[in-house]
């Protein structure tokens, strides 16, 4: 490659860093985006950070949330893993987290560079990819993993092609690297559903290569990227070792407890998972963004146009009325992949020379279906059951995330065939004509009959039914309330049609375009230009909905994201080094703000240990003091009453919480966890313990009774270790106000190994010699240091396994096309 055609080759990516900076200016000026799970991650994860700058190491575990629980999946660092860092270096100097959007663009545009696509439709089709409204919906969450991923997409695919299109070394290492950091993100949902499009597209290959006799070549390729995969996974050996095993104990793996068998899998229960499920006729925002009325929210926010229709009597009160009428509990915002490039993935279908369009057309319609969740439970119910993996995972609306990728990918086929043959639409007019329909046509459609596609009420519950209910409770006339339903209708059939005939105009000024270009009116430029303008204008303008100059706040919000009340302070008076605190005044389950201050029962995260949470459904969020105590709860934050409803809440001290460890004079054994869960309903904690029958072959804990009188206490608190002094007359039990998990935490008593029980469903015991002893609590699991290892190794064979293929074959330069 000659260094003028590097350099013009180059041009695009200055491009990508323009508009980047252009959209995300703010950072630029000393703002932050204001991401409540950025937020919350920095709830959860303060006592891993202050841990890791006071001891210099990683703590593997916090105590923070949900009473304690592995900081796997909140924040632990891989010093082995030399790949992850490339991050940064591709990031071009980008702020985060708009480094997301630019790694988009640049992913995409290596892709269709490495298939020998114009440079300029290059760019064009990675400027759409990147402008997807999911994107911009994930970074104004905060879910910044998710959004690398994604990013990350294009050069996976890219090194696939390679490898099967004429580059099998070197794709199969630029594969190898690129899944690598995709793994490195931490987003292994996305990787999942990367994958399975990877999978369709792998099969279409080697299919294509089997007709064309090429098998010794298909093997070849296949081995390399079999052996590539491996590779990948190696430097990130640590973190899914670690998520694997702590997978099987978390909500995503299998539950103990035998209710609700038909509900209940090997991962999430099938409700939970399919919670956000796409609507059918929801698909429909690929095309058109407020098919459903766009995000959740309040109509006089959002869509203040819409209200212009709405009788002035009741436009008060409808501006404060949700737009959203789909399927979902709500949303931040639909799955937007741009008018006209869906109206070119449909074309595509009908005018591509290349087999892959089959593939990807298999690919992104079984992402649709397994959208739908809830919608479609035949298909979803056999992926659950039946799939690897499958059901370790929640939002199942998320697998759009695959259509969002193929859906640029292959319109830019379409493009370039145009390109490559002018006359091209003029021999198809009538698969023009046909994919025009099926997209333009539908648009008009949609707008001039909109009450024959969509209710405009949501259907799960029935909206009309029961808000009707609640007009009529709250004192409206009764002959009013339809008026006021019709009102809100009104409302929402403007924020439907008024996209509807937006999508229409994007589509139609698209078609032509590619009209005037096959009819030799403009050249390839205008062509490009044209349609780059318009997806641009189109995509822009969308995502400005959900992620603007609103969502940017001062840095030093972000920084320090809570800011603690007079309860937070009056607690943290408090010298005792480990106890519990229960706030309340919040969601408790979903809440990291007390953890950013104090140790909560409470806490965020999507992957908490499955009996934590199965404690705090049947007992906990029932108010079952003896659990609370057990808990060592020693502080309730309440409302104050007293002082008014605007008062701020005030800190309550527990007398009867339970400390952090104590004797128990006898054990309660029961024969399973249904047993063992239902005997906390009416329990004195301080009397018994509860145990599970299967921890009847530990030493010494068959014992009828035990020295009651027996005392301890906690000398030495960090997140990884505990100390404790104890004397007892006998031989005793003790239970500790600590989480049980054996996959990693080792006990030992007056320096010999400690055999550790789980009692009362969720916390640790043991029986203790009689006499003075200290007892030691260490976190220390053999799979992050035996990762670690074998990530090292890893990390070097991933490089040299990409030197070797930039070595061997970097010279084949020409442009791999379809075969």
């Amino acid at each position: 490659m000659s260094t003028k055609t590097m350099l013009i080759k180059g041009i695009p990516v200055l491009l990508f860093a323009a508009l980047t900076l252009i959209y995300f200016s703010p950072l630029l000026k000393g703002k932050a985006i204001k991401q409540t799970d950025v937020a919350n991650f920095k709830g959860m994860s303060k006592e891993i950070f202050d841990h890791r700058k006071k001891f210099d190491e990683e703590p593997l575990w916090t105590n923070s949330m949900f009473g304690g629980m592995p900081a796997y999946q909140i924040s632990v660092l891989y010093p082995s893993n030399f790949i992850k860092p490339l991050t940064k270096g591709l990031s071009f100097a980008i702020p985060h987290p708009a480094t997301i959007v630019f790694l988009s663009f640049l992913g995409f545009y290596f892709l269709l560079l490495v298939l020998g696509f114009e440079t300029w439709l290059a760019t064009l089709m990675a400027i759409a990819f990147g402008l997807s409204s999911y994107t911009f919906i994930v970074i104004e969450a905060g879910h910044n993993p998710k959004g690398y991923a994604i990013g990350y997409m294009g050069p996976v695919l890219a090194g696939l092609l390679m490898a099967f299109r004429g580059r099998q070394l070197l794709g199969a290492s630029v594969f190898a690297v690129a899944l690598s950091l995709q793994l490195s993100v931490n987003h292994i949902q996305i990787t999942y559903y990367l994958m399975i499009a990877c999978l369709f597209i792998a099969a279409g290959e080697a299919v294509r290569l089997l007709f064309a006799k090429q098998i010794k070549y298909m093997l070849i390729t296949g081995g390399l990227l079999l052996l590539a995969s491996g590779l990948a996974v190696g430097p990130n050996l640590t973190n899914l070792l670690l998520t694997q095993e702590y997978g099987a104990y978390s909500t995503r793996g299998k539950s103990e407890l035998s209710g609700d068998p038909e509900n209940k899998t090997s991962g999430l229960d099938k409700d939970y998972a399919t919670q956000w499920s796409y609507g059918v006729s929801e698909t429909f925002t690929l095309m058109i963004p407020n098919f459903k009325g766009g995000a959740s929210g309040v109509i006089g926010e959002s869509n203040k146009d819409a209200l212009k229709h709405v009788p002035d009597e009741y436009r008060e009160y409808i501006a404060q009325m949700d737009p959203y009428f789909g399927d979902q509990p709500f949303t931040s915002g639909p799955v937007y992949m741009g008018a006209l490039i869906c109206f070119l993935f449909v074309l595509a279908m009908f005018i591509c020379r290349d087999s892959i369009r089959y593939y990807v057309l298999a690919a992104v319609v079984l992402s649709i279906l397994l959208s739908w969740g809830k919608n479609f439970m035949g298909l979803t119910g056999f992926f659950m059951d039946n799939i690897p993996g499958y059901n370790k995972f929640r939002a199942v609306s998320m697998t759009l995330v695959i259509a969002q990728f193929l859906f640029p990918f292959l319109a830019a086929f379409a493009v370039r065939d145009v390109m490559e043959n002018p006359k091209l639409l003029q021999q198809k007019r009538k698969e023009f004509l046909l994919a025009l329909g099926l997209t333009a046509g539908l648009c008009l459609l949609f707008y001039l009959l909109p009450d024959t596609f969509n209710t405009f009420y949501k259907q799960t519950p029935d909206e009309y039914t029961e808000l009707g209910s609640q007009l009529k409770k709250a004192g409206l006339p009764a002959d009013q309330v339809p008026v006021f339903l019709e009102s809100l209708k009104t409302a929402r059939e403007h924020i439907f049609t008024a996209d509807a005939i937006r999508s229409f105009l994007f589509i139609i000024s698209g078609a032509l375009l590619l009209l005037a270009f096959s009819y030799n009116k403009i050249n390839k430029a205008i062509l490009l230009g044209g349609l780059g303008f318009l997806i641009c204008i189109d995509m822009w303008t969308v995502d400005k909905r959900y992620l603007n100059d609103s969502n940017f706040v001062p840095k030093q919000q972000m920084e320090e994201p809570f800011e603690p009340t007079a309860a937070d302070l009056q607690i943290l008076k408090d010298t005792m080094p480990d106890f519990r605190v229960f706030n309340t005044t919040v969601s408790t389950f979903n809440d990291a703000s007390t953890s950013y201050f104090h140790k909560s029962i409470g806490g965020y995260h999507g992957a908490k240990l499955k009996r934590y949470q199965e404690l705090w459904e049947n007992h906990i969020s029932k108010g079952n003091m003896g659990v609370i105590n057990m808990l060592n709860t020693k502080y309730f934050i309440q409302k104050n009453q007293a002082a008014g409803q605007d008062a701020e809440p005030v800190a309550v001290t527990n007398p009867a919480a339970c400390g952090n460890a104590w004797a128990v004079g006898s054990l309660q054994w029961v024969p399973n966890a249904d047993a063992e869960l239902a005997a906390l309903k009416d329990f004195n904690p301080r009397r018994n313990a509860i145990i599970d029958k299967r921890f009847l072959n530990v030493s010494g804990i068959q014992d009828k009774s035990f020295d009651s009188t027996a005392t301890i206490s906690l000398k030495k608190y960090k997140a990884n270790q505990l100390v404790y002094t104890y004397h007892a007359n006998a031989k005793s039990f003790f239970v500790f106000s600590e989480i049980f998990y054996d996959k990693g935490w080792k006990a030992s008593c007056n320096g010999k190994e400690l055999p550790l029980v789980r009692c009362n469903y969720v916390l640790r015991g043991a029986v203790v010699p009689p006499g003075n002893g200290v007892i030691q609590f260490e976190f220390s699991p053999s799979s992050y240091k035996n990762g670690e290892t074998l990530a090292l190794f890893s990390s070097f064979l991933l490089l040299l396994f990409l030197g070797a293929g930039l070595y061997f074959e970097f010279r084949k330069s020409a442009p791999i096309r379809q075969q």
